[in-house]
């Protein structure tokens, strides 16, 4: 009999993106109050709501995935943590943003989600935060 594994060192971390992304935003962002996320007076600050990701499998490739855009199949690696389970990960597909002046977006999220085994990831790397609007 199989043992349960009952850690995930990467389901670990990516539970914590989740759980900052579900509370980012909101009236947090413009919260004076002893409680307010951030150091500091800054009535001009941006609350990002996305940490967007990419893997790396065991073999050192990047991971990526396809998803289609009004009739296109285009290609990505990078995601949004949706929920951690165990040791999977349900992501939805990051899209580049054709706008490349707008730096706060510099991914759009797409309507595809998929799941990963994270038995088959080796490496979660972590880019800038970002608005994804939307969600």
């Amino acid at each position: 009999m199989k043992e349960k594994k009952d850690t995930c060192c990467l389901g670990k971390l990516l539970k914590v993106i989740d759980i900052l992304q579900r509370n980012a935003g909101g009236s947090d962002c413009f919260d004076e109050s002893c409680t307010r996320p951030y150091l500091g007076s800054s009535p001009n600050i941006i609350c990002f709501n996305t940490r967007p990701v990419t893997f790396y499998t065991r073999n050192g490739n990047i991971f990526s995935t396809t998803y289609t855009l009004n009739g296109t199949t285009n290609t990505s690696s990078v995601f949004r943590v949706e929920s951690v389970d165990d040791c999977c990960v349900k992501c939805r597909i990051l899209r580049p943003n054709p706008d490349t002046t707008d730096m706060n977006r510099t991914y759009l999220a797409t309507n595809e989600f998929i799941t990963i085994n994270l038995d088959c990831i080796c490496v979660v790397s972590c880019l800038d935060d970002i608005i994804i609007d939307n969600l």
